[in-house]
């Protein structure tokens, strides 16, 4: 991939802080191209994806959309669009909630832990392969984004 500046043709930032508010846009911009090149043979969004591991994350406990959204990646998604997709793509089904008629229950179905399952490989593999870093520098990457946003 090389450095931030041959990417995107530019010389120099400003100061260090506005070169690593750019890099981790252009950074996150790269990781979900690179995803969705994935996801697409299995007709999902990685919003969608994060949706059923959300729901396989419930083993089997079922759980409303307004806790998917809480647990989003993307707080900006809408949840109940995604619910409604994966519905139609058999992925999820939704439920009465028999202690509360006015709430809906998400469970995702055998079909969707199925999808999963298939893309569990794919996505392993891409994690390793799209990370250049080793274990450790993994490691404190990590520490490092969770000291960021504080």
């Amino acid at each position: 991939m090389g450095s931030l500046e041959e990417a995107i043709k530019q010389k120099e930032f400003k100061d260090p802080y506005n070169k690593l508010v750019v890099n981790l846009l252009y950074t996150h911009s790269y990781l979900v191209t690179a995803q969705n090149n994935i996801l697409k043979p299995f007709d999902l969004s990685p919003e969608q994806y994060n949706v059923l591991r959300i729901l396989r994350g419930q083993n089997g406990v079922p759980t409303t959309v307004s806790s998917i959204q809480d647990r989003m990646l993307n707080k900006m998604s809408n949840a109940s669009r995604l619910v409604d997709k994966l519905k139609a793509k058999e992925l999820l089904e939704r439920r009465e909630c028999p202690s509360d008629r006015r709430q809906v229950d998400i469970l995702i179905t055998e079909k969707g832990l199925q999808i999963l399952n298939d893309l569990q490989v794919h996505m392993e593999g891409f994690n390793t392969q799209v990370i250049n870093l080793s274990e450790e520098e993994v490691i404190i990457m990590n520490d490092l984004l969770d000291k960021l946003r504080g």
